[in-house]
């Protein structure tokens, strides 16, 4: 497999990587290895040849981005740990992200073999031209390619997955807390109380009346503060877990949602909304949900995934809580 730190010479690069290989199979990362060596940008001001892109593991989401035509793109967001570029394509607006090997694993992302503390990422203001194609991203001083994908739909057992239900009780009990009634729940910069639209989800559950829930949609977009408010995390993880998980109206249910989306919120949680729709989720979404099938230890998976983000991790538990309650009781049998 061509997974290359970009720290590393031509010498002892068959034993770093398969020391990478077993790295990522800790971390539940499923890579593929490249067919063949990324296309280049020939020629293309602003894009390094082979010798001078820094490798990293690319989601499959956004092969075709980074497979197609070299385009102009723009900085949505420069921080430490990521940099997420607006690209705009015949069918639209869409974001990929270099992030580093400690962020959330995004399915819009190229995750670097580098932590944040390592300052791997260079600083751009918002809105600085970068390119994206041709098999690279540059953004700055910095020329990113693939070196392996990875696939952000998780591979479950069946199309319709039994899940554990001491493994459904753990999660619900992390995300709820023991012993504390989900109307008690709340999510920072969402309205809480009998009338907020947390609540109107959970009495859209109870009525296993799937419509309802999707009605929500319209209180929840673009609710809440960042680039990805708490009300389209809790959207995208109810999506992806109905996807997922089988439920007979997720396409419909996906649709509807990113419909929604259009002007509502941010461009970067358009996109994870339409990648959510796709059932392509977070690395930590995704160990969560193999947890739950008994793949892997749940546990940590569920920690991991609470700890991502000031609110998107527990909000995104939620809406995959949302999921499978909506899937208990519009598709088992009584």
């Amino acid at each position: 497999m061509r997974t290359i730190d970009e720290s590393t010479g031509g010498q002892g690069r068959a034993d770093q990587e398969v020391a990478r290989q077993g790295r990522a199979a800790r971390a539940g990362v499923p890579t593929i290895s490249l067919s063949g060596p990324p296309a280049t940008a020939g020629g293309t001001p602003g894009v390094r040849g082979a010798a001078g892109a820094v490798p990293t593991q690319t989601s499959t989401g956004v092969a075709d981005l980074l497979r197609g035509p070299v385009r102009e793109a723009r900085v949505l967001l420069s921080v430490p740990a990521a940099v997420y570029l607006t690209v705009q394509t015949p069918h639209g607006t869409d974001v990929v992200g270099v992030l580093t090997s400690d962020a959330a694993r995004l399915p819009l992302g190229c995750v670097l073999f580098r932590p944040a503390n390592g300052r791997p990422l260079v600083s751009v203001p918002s809105g600085a031209r970068a390119l994206v194609g041709g098999g690279r991203v540059t953004v700055g001083d910095l020329t990113v390619s693939a070196a392996a994908w990875w696939d952000p739909r998780p591979k479950l057992p069946t199309a319709r997955p039994a899940l554990l239900p001491e493994g459904v009780r753990q999660l619900r009990a992390a995300v709820y807390g023991e012993g504390v009634p989900h109307s008690a729940f709340s999510l920072p910069g969402l309205p809480s109380g009998p009338s907020g639209p947390l609540a109107a989800l959970r009495g859209a559950v109870r009525r296993a009346d799937l419509d309802a829930a999707l009605r929500t949609a319209t209180r929840l977009i673009g609710l809440g503060p960042g680039l990805t408010p708490a009300g389209d995390d809790v959207l995208a993880g109810t999506t992806a877990g109905l996807v997922l998980l089988g439920h007979p109206a997720a396409e419909r249910f996906g649709f509807g949602v990113t419909s929604l989306a259009a002007g509502r919120t941010t461009e970067l949680s358009r996109a994870l909304l339409r990648h959510a729709a796709a059932g392509r989720v977070s690395g930590e979404f995704a160990a969560v949900l193999r947890g739950l099938v008994g793949d892997g230890a749940l546990a940590p998976a569920i920690d991991a995934l609470l700890g991502t983000g000031s609110t998107s991790g527990r909000a995104m538990a939620l809406g995959l809580c949302t999921a499978i309650d909506l899937v208990d009781r519009t598709t088992r049998p009584r």
